[in-house]
């Protein structure tokens, strides 16, 4: 008789707004329990996460999963590099970003079937100033919105929309130099994101060019755009069509250097943290085990509404983009099923 291998599953337990009692009760009873033995820990605190699943890896632990969104995923992800030891996830996060890159289910029922099936994949990771991240890092306003969401004290789609649609009007673009591949670009820009994965989580897609197993990031560079820009980006970001946006610039690399002319925050897989002038990112191929649904080739769409919704937008023309800062909250009340059904595709 075969032996069980084991898997440890670490809990999140503030993380996105799911019932984590809930999902623990579909794992007793989906759990493949004639191949598995299964352990359930919670994180106490920031950083938990981490050491958990580092003393897994260090005892042979075959998978640690993660029940909670990328932060948590983040934190077991950096123990689990270059080990022998899987990421299982079951996605219950705020964006789940590198879940739905993945093709994870969000249904946690499904989740725990693809954990059953035990289709090992190895995907690359990033470093931004050796901090690693696994779906997408940034500086500029993306950045500045994650620190801004970080102290909000609520989580989810909306809080996120919030944020963004208030501080965007405001927020000053910078200027950076970037190097890359012996080439120095200066930019004056609002952003500059640098994905692993496509997207920052539900589904909008920063870079939907993004392969987790190219050995190379997708650096998105947003520049200075008016408020009459701002439906047809938000409708690309969501239509996986941002690319081709002509505020956007892109490119491939496996390494780039950025200057700036001040200490700011930067995000890695959402988390806000402040870093210095000189920053540096870059890809390692292949360094972490992850189980992942089998590729079938098909790609998932985008909520038709999508389209209809920000199609309504277009005719208004000013009146709904200049006063789009006060009125944020109208918005997105006259809007909250339609921003919950986005999230849960």
């Amino acid at each position: 008789m075969n032996e069980k291998k084991k898997i440890l599953f670490i809990v999140n337990p503030i993380s996105g707004t799911q019932n984590k009692k809930f999902i623990l009760s579909q794992l007793q009873d989906r759990i493949d329990s004639n191949k598995y033995e299964i352990e359930v820990k919670y994180t106490e605190k920031a950083g938990h996460a981490e050491e958990i699943a580092a003393q897994a890896a260090s005892a042979g632990v075959y998978c640690v999963t993660a029940i909670g969104g990328d932060g948590t995923i983040n934190e077991i992800g950096r123990s689990l590099i270059h080990t022998d030891t899987i990421l299982g996830i079951i996605p219950c996060g705020s964006g789940n970003g590198l879940a739905r890159h993945l093709r994870i289910p969000m249904d946690s029922r499904k989740a725990i079937d693809i954990i059953n099936k035990g289709k090992v994949s190895a995907i690359d990771y990033g470093k931004i100033n050796d901090k690693p991240f696994f779906c997408t890092c940034g500086i500029g306003f993306d950045a500045f919105v994650s620190l801004k969401f970080a102290a909000a004290g609520r989580r989810g789609i909306l809080t996120y929309l919030e944020k963004t649609l208030y501080e965007c009007l405001k927020y000053k673009p910078e200027t950076y130099e970037v190097e890359s591949d012996d080439t120095k670009t200066r930019y004056k820009a609002f952003l500059i994101a640098c994905g692993n994965a496509s997207q920052y989580g539900n589904n909008a897609y920063i870079a939907p060019q993004a392969s987790l197993q190219d050995g190379l990031m997708n650096v998105t560079i947003l520049e200075p755009f008016t408020v009459l820009d701002i439906p047809s980006l938000a409708f690309q970001l969501f239509n996986k069509t941002l690319d081709q946006n002509s505020r956007i610039k892109t490119f491939k690399s496996k390494k780039i250097h950025i200057h700036r002319s001040r200490p700011g925050v930067v995000h890695y897989d959402g988390d806000p943290v402040i870093m210095n002038e000189e920053i540096d990112i870059e890809i390692i191929p292949k360094g972490l085990l992850v189980i992942a649904p089998e590729k079938n080739g098909k790609e998932q769409n985008v909520l038709q509404k999508a389209s209809d919704y920000f199609s309504e937008l277009k005719p208004k023309g000013e009146n709904f983009v200049v006063d789009l800062a006060q009125k944020n909250k109208q918005i997105i009340d006259k809007n909250i099923e339609f921003f919950k059904r986005l999230a849960k595709k």
